[in-house]
């Protein structure tokens, strides 16, 4: 899942990258509102991790800012400030969450899945496809039973086409979600994941739509 986290504390910044690639978060970082906002207007991001206390455009103007141009992505904010008028204008403004500092990576990474499933339309944490059980919580893949060991890019991979069920997604698309900009991608790597998922679960699981990207087709499709 591609997250933008927003924060001008440099060490905060750099230990929660740190602490959320392991999760299977692709996090890109930004220092300050002006670089964030370019950043939402040209790149697409599945979350929002936003300090409200920053340099030049602080987090509010942000927030305020990405709703009035429509950008309709989980947005939780990062605050020092305690009062309650705060955290009733940040939510006020579009928030969906907040977290007040300091704060313990535990709470951070259930609020993030939280924001997650809701943004996909999920009550709970496991999506079911046939005999595959994926748990986004913790990051456990089930398939007739038995478990699926699979690499954090494949997971990654699997997870993003799982809640894209029935959508053809690009190649541009897939690799969005499992890169950011730092990183190097060979030009087979994606066909390489998708190789592995197919060989390790089923290789009728993703299908290849030609010209055009892959899919998980919608179980009624499946039996058509």
């Amino acid at each position: 899942m591609r997250l933008l986290l927003v924060e001008d504390d440099i060490m905060l910044g750099e230990a929660l990258q740190d602490a959320l690639q392991p999760h299977n978060y692709v996090v890109d970082w930004v220092k300050d509102g002006e670089s964030a906002l370019k950043l939402l207007r040209n790149i697409t991001f599945e979350l929002i991790v936003l300090d409200i206390g920053l340099p030049g455009i602080d987090g509010i103007e942000v927030l305020k800012t990405l709703r009035q141009e429509k950008f309709i992505l989980p947005v939780l904010l990062l605050t020092a400030r305690d009062g309650l008028n705060d955290r009733v204008t940040g939510l006020d403004c579009g928030a969906d969450d907040y977290l007040l500092k300091p704060f313990d990576l535990d709470e951070l990474l259930a609020r993030l899945r939280a924001l997650s499933r809701r943004a996909a339309g999920r009550a709970v944490s496991t999506i079911q496809h046939g005999d595959l059980h994926i748990n986004p919580d913790s990051q456990s893949v089930f398939y007739q039973d038995n478990p699926v060991i699979l690499s954090r890019r494949e997971y990654m991979l699997l997870l993003t086409l799982l809640e894209n069920e029935g959508r053809v997604l690009s190649r541009e698309q897939l690799e969005h979600s499992l890169y950011g900009w730092s990183d190097d991608v060979e030009s087979n790597a994606l066909e390489v994941h998708i190789h592995h998922i197919r060989k390790k679960i089923s290789l009728d699981l993703i299908r290849t739509v030609r010209g055009v990207g892959y899919t998980i087709n919608k179980l009624e499709e499946n039996k058509k």
